[in-house]
């Protein structure tokens, strides 16, 4: 038994420690995409967008800790990180930027296949075919690391506010 897993109730394994082969393979292969991604034309900025929106669909406190630091870092702006969850109603976003936002959504929750169609359609009036693939695989590897996050409870630390 790991040591994540004994003691009080309510601990999660951190499945990423506990089976570190299949977390290795999950980062190369982020890797994998953020390359795919930046041969397709997708900048940081665009990227870190993509994985903060669909970590604050899926609920990821430790993603979106991680990229908001993240996107900070390769010069988002405060305004924007903070309208993000508002996007369609904020004129802050550019035409490819609205288009990769819709995809990533609409590629989070995969069971509204209205929302997919019509989020399709958008990107394929901004984006190429080499960006919506570059959008889709961002999502879906966010996706994943959500899900590891929240189902191992990884923490976020910090000094609380005064």
């Amino acid at each position: 038994m790991s040591d994540t897993t004994t003691g009080t109730a309510g601990r999660r394994v951190f499945i990423d420690k506990q089976s570190p082969k299949a977390y290795h393979a999950m980062v190369q292969a982020s890797e994998a995409v953020r390359a795919t991604a930046a041969d397709a034309g997708l900048d940081r900025i665009l990227v870190e967008l993509i994985n903060l929106r669909v970590s604050q669909i899926n609920g990821c406190a430790f993603c979106l800790n991680v990229h908001t630091k993240a996107a900070l870092r390769v010069g988002e702006t405060t305004q924007r990180l903070g309208v993000l969850p508002a996007w369609r109603d904020a004129e802050l976003f550019a035409p490819r930027e609205r288009a990769a936002l819709a995809l990533a959504e609409a590629t989070t929750d995969i069971a509204n296949a209205t929302a997919q169609e019509d989020a399709y359609e958008d990107a394929r009036q901004v984006l190429t075919e080499d960006e919506i693939s570059a959008v889709i695989w961002v999502a879906l590897t966010i996706n994943a690391f959500n899900r590891v996050s929240i189902m191992s409870k990884h923490p976020v630390r910090g000094l609380p506010r005064q």
